[in-house]
């Protein structure tokens, strides 16, 4: 019994000592993420500008995001809206180039989660949401 009580008072101190790191670390960040499409930029334009139909072709489009601004067929910027423990806005930028365009994406975030601040900074990295939507509007336009 001796031992249980151990391991929850150890698995306690750990999680009390990540909320502790993440109080220290700023909520804010900032990360950008490029990729090259042989689709002309309104093309590309066309696929991140259609925020209802995120989830048909990325998996990781579960937030609910708002519009902030929208210049076709070169700048597109979201906000999310849900109340998670998530918060900020991407700006993404198509540019032409010689054989199609690139789509550059920039997260202004903020992770007020403790846990998740921590656990982003050091293990997951901020970039892997941008990453894995170049990677699905990669595939997407190929087909």
């Amino acid at each position: 019994m001796r031992w249980v009580i151990g391991i929850v008072v150890s698995l306690i101190a750990i999680v009390g000592v990540v909320a502790l790191i993440g109080y220290f670390l700023p909520i804010s960040h900032e990360a950008s993420r490029s990729a090259e499409f042989n689709r002309p930029p309104a093309e590309v334009f066309a696929l991140i500008a259609d925020v209802n139909n995120y989830k048909t072709w990325w998996r990781g489009a579960e937030v609910k995001v708002a519009v902030v601004e929208s210049m076709p067929p070169s700048k597109f910027v979201t906000k999310i809206v849900d109340e998670t423990a998530f918060g900020g806005t991407w700006t993404m930028a198509i540019v032409p180039t010689t054989n199609g365009s690139r789509l550059t994406i920039t997260e202004r975030g903020e992770i007020y989660n403790l846990i998740f601040h921590t656990l982003a900074t050091f293990v997951f990295g901020y970039t892997s949401t941008m990453e894995s939507c170049l990677k699905a509007a990669r595939q997407r336009l190929a087909s």
